[in-house]
């Protein structure tokens, strides 16, 4: 982590791993992540994390441990003092990007869906995209281009 500027984590246990492998990569794989961060005093951290996050209780059953597991290491960034982004998509596909979201700190997900490529760059934009920091906020593909839905936020 010797002289970088920010760190963006999309690291995940994947959908076929049990519920130890969640907590110990999208929990404290992430939470361990930011102390490191915050020691080498980079400022600016921005995290993958996942649609229901907020209120893992209403998830879906099998989904819970997952969205619990978002949640702490979410709340740990925020709570960090480092210049955080969080970005929560809704359901994942491997479609070529169309490089157009909507995104706000809360969506109606229902049927919604984005591609994964347009989620990287997502997470890359708002690195640098300052209307982006110290903010949650969800994404799904919709009519924007990426750098525009991300300005009005």
């Amino acid at each position: 982590m010797d002289n970088m500027e920010a760190i963006i984590f999309a690291a995940g246990s994947g959908p076929k791993t049990g519920p130890d492998k969640t907590t110990a990569v999208d929990k404290n794989g992430a939470i361990k992540l930011v102390d490191a961060a915050k020691k080498k005093r980079i400022e600016r951290f921005v995290m993958l994390s996942s649609v229901g996050s907020d209120d893992p209780e209403q998830g879906k059953e099998e989904m819970r441990h997952y969205l619990e597991a978002k949640h702490d290491a979410d709340e740990h960034l925020k709570a960090s003092g480092l210049t955080y982004t969080i970005v929560r998509p809704v359901a994942l596909t491997n479609e070529q990007a169309i490089g157009k979201i909507f995104a706000d700190e809360k969506v109606d997900h229902t049927d919604k869906s984005i591609p994964r490529a347009d989620v990287a760059s997502v997470l890359a934009q708002s690195v640098t995209e300052e209307k982006t920091f110290n903010k949650t906020f969800e994404i799904f593909s919709g009519t924007l281009p990426i750098k525009e839905a991300l300005n009005n936020m």
